[in-house]
């Protein structure tokens, strides 16, 4: 199985970590490996307008605004259980601080910008809530504390349990402080997989402790792109990898085998997205072939102030090819259980670029924080659920300033989104998914207008801040919480299916025990796991993790705070 070349399918956070241990564990040379990928930024990305309205599943969604920068979505870190990814980010130079390591430049900047949010959760005629006060009921924590306890060994009684089915005769937990920070600090849905929650519950336990104040995220110093991948992208190219770009691979060559079950991957079929020339690309024996086989951003489109984001339906470009090998075998998953139900999957976000400080100086007076603590989610006032209660409308992330190395010194850039996109909003009277960044940015005003204690009202100031705008880009993403569809254990493909011979697969989509998704950590992970086992380093050397659900004094405490 030991291996001499690798073929990366996406250049993505985690295929790029499999790269960088081929290079510093296995001891490769850089030009053993290529990339074949659409883009070299994945999920983790940031770009400013102008380059993002020419990515590839923007092409047929023309915008006339191409001002302003635009991040689709964004991942809050975690030292104390990202280890594989700090690991990483420990093993590459900084792409804008000199001297550090991309990990050293972070630790950096968080020790002098610690986070700390005072306004988590805000509503209508209250303003800030005291999120610290969970709202539990006993069978609320009887149901919680059954997920705690449960061993990995009885993960697959939740097979196919969604998290309303799980809570079933238990509506209530719906409309608790917990839950509302819990579903938009992880993006999680009562459709989405009980199974996913239990480890969320399992590895993140002790944010119980400060979910409302957000103390153990820490954040990079620029968007992800400029802290992640552009520290990646620049040390795997001063390393020797060949990135081919530009390239959508459609299809699979496999070896044909008595027994059916064996995996062997012989050639790739592939699109050039510019001059749509269909080429193939050979394997060999020596090459084992890294598969990043789904992800959150494929088919995702922008549109700019006055455009709604088109809505594209191409099921994906490494979904589609993740279910062209599941036709050939069957132990590879189920992609239709991810990516073909948008409703439990789809977000919009918008990215809003000010040419001056007004609107970031307001949300400081509403909020009572500065820039680079918050994640403020804006509870509704009236019933919008079908269970008939009360939620989330929209969150904004207000970023430090600058969040991209690129921005002006008076410009400011604030993130948000809506978890459930067909909802209408309450200043706008459309659906979110429907409606402009001109829109957008006005719901938000209204929400604010709610809980703005005053004096005055940032309403009387809607027009000199609409003015202040430079765009507001909305992005539709059918597909940002995929990875917590509901399932059973085996519709994902584990890193290494049995009987594979040289193919791999990676990122959130690929099965790994233990591991929660949506993280850079379980990305890198499975990078790792890939790279090490086709190099015949013994899975032993892999970054250990922690497990914080078998701690006594942690558990204690997330007992403790439950019943606050």
């Amino acid at each position: 199985m030991v291996k001499t070349k690798a073929i990366m399918i996406g250049a993505g956070l985690a295929n790029m970590a499999s790269a960088v241990y081929l290079i510093q564990e296995a001891h490769w040379a850089g030009s053993q490996i290529t990339f074949y990928s659409i883009d070299d930024h994945g999920s983790n990305d940031g770009d400013d307008a102008e380059h993002a309205k020419d990515d590839y599943w923007n092409q047929n969604h023309p915008t006339e605004n191409h001002e302003g920068f635009i991040a689709r979505g964004g991942r809050m870190l975690n030292y104390r259980t990202y280890v594989d990814l700090m690991d990483l980010l420990g093993r590459i130079p900084s792409a804008t601080e000199t001297g550090m390591t991309a990990a050293e430049d972070t630790r950096n900047f968080d020790a002098h910008h610690r986070t700390f949010d005072k306004a988590r959760l805000m509503e209508g005629g209250k303003g800030i809530i005291n999120g610290g006060k969970l709202g539990l009921s006993n069978k609320d924590r009887s149901l919680l504390t059954k997920l705690v306890l449960m061993p990995d060994s009885e993960e697959e009684r939740l097979d196919n349990v969604t998290i309303a089915d799980y809570f079933e005769e238990d509506p209530h937990i719906f409309q608790t402080n917990f839950w509302y920070m819990w579903e938009t600090t992880f993006a999680f849905r009562i459709q989405s997989s009980a199974q996913e929650l239990r480890r969320y519950m399992h590895q993140m336990i002790y944010e119980f402790t400060q979910i409302e104040h957000l103390v153990g995220v820490n954040r990079t110093r620029y968007n992800q792109f400029e802290s992640i991948m552009l520290p990646l992208i620049n040390y795997l190219k001063d390393q020797g990898c060949k990135f081919v770009l530009n390239r959508r691979v459609t299809d699979w060559h496999f070896k044909n085998t008595k027994l059916q079950d064996e995996i062997t991957v012989t050639g790739l079929v592939m699109t050039n997205t510019e001059t749509g020339e269909e080429e193939t690309v050979d394997v060999d024996e020596q090459t084992a072939v890294i598969f990043t086989n789904g992800s959150i951003t494929d088919s995702a489109t922008i549109g700019d102030f006055n455009t709604p984001a088109e809505e594209n339906m191409d099921y994906g470009a490494a979904s589609s090819l993740w279910k062209k090998a599941t036709e050939h075998f069957y132990n590879l998953g189920n992609p239709d259980k991810f990516f073909a139900d948008r409703i439990a999957s789809e977000w919009v976000s918008f990215t809003l670029t000010t040419k001056n400080h007004l609107l970031l100086n307001e949300i400081t007076r509403i909020t009572t924080q500065v820039p680079g603590n918050a994640l403020n989610s804006f509870l509704s006032t009236q019933p919008i659920t079908e269970l008939g209660q009360k939620d989330v409308n929209m969150s904004i992330v207000v970023h430090h300033q600058p969040h991209f190395t690129t921005q002006k010194p008076n410009e400011s850039v604030i993130w948000g989104y809506f978890l459930y996109p067909r909802r209408h909003g309450e200043f706008v009277e459309k659906p979110y998914i429907k409606m402009t960044g001109k829109e957008m940015a006005e719901e938000l005003i209204g929400q604010l207008s709610k809980v703005d204690p005053g004096p005055g009202n940032i309403m009387d100031k809607k027009d000199a801040i609409m003015d202040s705008i430079v765009n507001n880009i909305p992005a539709y993403m059918p597909y940002a919480s995929a990875l917590f569809n509901n399932r059973a254990k085996t519709d994902r493909p584990k890193v290494i299916p049995d009987h594979s011979t040289n193919l791999a697969f990676t990122g959130e989509f690929a099965e790994q025990p233990y591991q929660m998704v949506f993280t850079e950590q379980s990305a890198v992970r499975s990078g790792e796991i890939a790279a090490y086992h086709f190099t015949g380093i013994p899975m032993s050397k892999l970054v250990s993790t922690p497990r914080y659900d078998k701690d006594i004094k942690t558990l204690a405490r997330a007992t403790k705070k439950m019943f606050s």
